[in-house]
């Protein structure tokens, strides 16, 4: 899958989760544990790699924490 369409999935999520109340990073970084599959986290993590163009606040934040602890970052496919 293409970086820009992982972005514009990761921002709108983002843009869902803003709205709502507690931790909104955490609900994002949920949100993507449980419908992406691992490729897609990969992918999205060698965007962040590359500067991440394109991401937005709160979708930045969760990745990198969803990423800390993501056991398709030691995976390789």
């Amino acid at each position: 899958m293409k970086h820009d369409k992982l972005v514009r999935m990761a921002n709108d999520i983002a843009a869902f989760f803003a709205s709502q109340p507690g931790d909104r990073a955490a609900g994002v970084a949920d949100h993507i544990r449980s419908f992406w599959t691992p490729v897609m986290r990969r992918q999205m993590y060698q965007h962040m790699d590359n500067g991440g163009e394109g991401l937005a606040p709160l979708a930045l934040e969760a990745l990198l924490a969803l990423r800390s602890k993501d056991p398709a970052e030691g995976a390789k496919t």
